[in-house]
């Protein structure tokens, strides 16, 4: 059938892709060096209605440049540096097309934003924790979100000859942010002077040459006689830091097989559920039958077909469908099935195993993807029942939830936790600590609780150490789950996303928590705004020549 969204009038997004289809990008592999160029198909926008001129981009380039990422991770291992640059000439990118941001629905460009941040924040969780370095070689004018991309760099080069600028251009042309993190890096990672910053974000034409080295804007700039040998000479210095392996071969990421219907989506170890009526999506996670011995040779041989990879790959996928295109059912549920001991062996696998450049990926894949909930505006409870089988890894979506609702009523079998290593900083979250870590228990029972190691953890034990919210018995449980549900989901959305991302990040304060916690929130507002997105809004009437129009009352 065709995959159509069920609300709203946008066309559904497909979040899968491969580099035959892509229009945008083109990936080239050089010995221990990926170059990513862009070259941005005019006419290739993800809707009608706009052009994607000066490599100005929307959704459908930020899909294939994940995608790309994805290969660079996991199909070429020995690749230790990727230089992102431009095709097009004197003009590295234009940033977020803007008219395709004039032309959104609410919901569109908010979720675009988001998800160009979790590339961006992807880029940064590679180059930590896989040794996965990126420069950005900006060969022209670097504007917006552009230059938000090369902000997620390790290093960026700028070309000098005078007239290549970078910018962020969004606060005096568009009267909105800088949606991609922009300002949090200037600061945070950057460490650009607050004076120079104030400067540079209502400057649209931005900073070029010496002074934007100066400002610590760009790291180093080359003239343009010189601009291919100094990418070729940083690209071989940020190579020198890496430890990615040399001569290892890759793994193909083999297509994301999926069956939509009007009420479901089918994967093979994770299925969706729809329920328009309630407003909520299941979502069931499923681990391998049985536990059996896991040998690096056999778990290489299975590629993108182990079960973490896979599942990982295709929970990831769900993700973004449910984000974008069914955006009205405000509530998730977290259920679980499989063998626990099955998943607890993967865990020690994995963990045991992470010098493997092959399983140092797959535990980031499984990052990233579990950070997709965190960031997710959606309220999620976790359903524990004695078919359950959250344990180690699949736990982790217990952490993530907002709640938990575990049933205590002697059913056989009984339903039960089961905590691994993985819990314990294997999987940290967006805020930087183990989810384990950033539920509030008392370090009595954060000590309790690592200290039970593979342990079972019956209803009472779990309510007891602050694991799951409530334990209702069987006579109570449809009643209280029921309530549960239908009291969230009359609650305002709006209300509960800025309280869930208040909650959901607890000290300390990161560069992720910061771009998520408060630019998204400040982002979600100014969107709304009529001095943004009203008739005369300085968004919508961008390339008119009509002036915009504003109400000078600060709020």
């Amino acid at each position: 059938m065709t995959e159509l969204a069920a609300t709203g009038a946008e066309a559904p997004v497909d979040y899968r892709t491969d580099p035959s289809r892509y229009r945008h990008w083109k990936l080239d592999i050089d010995g221990d060096v990926a170059t990513l160029t862009w070259d941005v198909d005019e006419g290739g926008g993800l809707r009608p209605g706009y052009r994607l001129k000066l490599n100005s981009y929307d959704l459908g380039v930020d899909i294939e440049l994940h995608d790309a990422l994805q290969r660079v991770r996991f199909e070429h291992p020995a690749v230790r540096v990727v230089v992102l640059t431009s095709a097009k000439n004197r003009i590295f990118s234009a940033g977020a097309n803007i008219y395709m941001l004039a032309q959104s629905s609410h919901a569109s460009k908010v979720n675009f934003c988001k998800f160009t941040n979790e590339t961006r924040n992807g880029m940064e969780d590679s180059s930590k924790y896989s040794g996965l370095r990126f420069l950005a070689a900006c060969n022209g004018t670097t504007a917006g979100g552009g230059y938000e991309l090369a902000l997620a760099c390790d290093e960026i080069l700028l070309v000098d000859d005078r007239s290549s600028s970078v910018s962020l251009p969004e606060v005096p042309l568009l009267g909105v942010l800088p949606g991609t993190g922009g300002l949090t890096r200037l600061t945070d990672k950057r460490r650009v002077r607050r004076d120079h910053a104030d400067v540079f974000c209502t400057t649209p034409d931005g900073v070029r040459g010496q002074r934007a080295v100066d400002w610590r804007l760009v790291d180093t700039i080359a003239r343009p006689q010189e601009f291919g040998a100094r990418v070729k000479e940083r690209a071989a210095a940020l190579s020198a830091t890496s430890d990615r392996p040399r001569d290892a071969a890759g793994i193909s990421l083999t297509p994301i097989q999926r069956n939509v219907q009007d009420d479901c989506i089918q994967y093979k170890y994770v299925d969706v559920r729809l329920d328009r009526e309630r407003r909520t999506a299941t979502l069931t996670v499923s681990a391998p039958a049985e536990a059996s011995p896991i040998v690096l040779d056999d778990v290489l041989r299975h590629a993108a077909g182990w079960w973490p990879l896979a599942m990982a790959r295709e929970l990831d996928d769900a993700i973004l469908h449910l984000r974008t295109n069914e955006t009205t059912l405000g509530l998730w549920l977290l259920e679980t099935r499989g063998n626990a001991d099955a998943v607890l062996a993967i865990d020690h696998f994995l963990l045991d195993n992470q010098a493997h450049w092959f399983v140092r990926e797959v535990l980031g894949m499984l990052r990233r993807t579990f950070a997709r909930l965190d960031v997710t505006s959606r309220s999620m409870y976790a359903i524990v029942t004695g078919e359950s089988c959250f344990a180690g890894t699949l736990f982790e979506l217990l952490l993530a939830s907002d709640r938990a609702y575990m049933r205590d009523d002697g059913e056989l079998p009984q339903a039960q936790l089961r905590v691994s290593r993985m819990n314990c900083g294997g999987l940290p979250g967006v805020g930087g600590l183990a989810r384990l870590e950033s539920r509030g228990l008392s370090a009595q029972q954060l000590d309790a609780v690592t200290k039970r190691g593979d342990e079972a953890i019956d209803p009472r034990t779990a309510f007891d150490l602050g694991l799951v919210t409530q334990i209702p018995d069987g006579l109570d449980w449809d009643d209280e789950l029921r309530q549960a549900i239908e009291t969230r989901t009359a609650l305002s959305p709006d209300a509960l996303t800025g309280m869930e991302a208040n909650l959901r990040f607890r000290l300390p304060e990161t560069l992720g928590t910061r771009v998520f916690g408060r630019l998204s929130a400040w982002q979600n507002w100014i969107f709304i705004r009529p001095n943004a997105v009203g008739p005369s809004g300085a968004l919508k009437v961008y390339g008119t020549g009509a002036p915009s129009k504003f109400d000078w009352n600060r709020v």
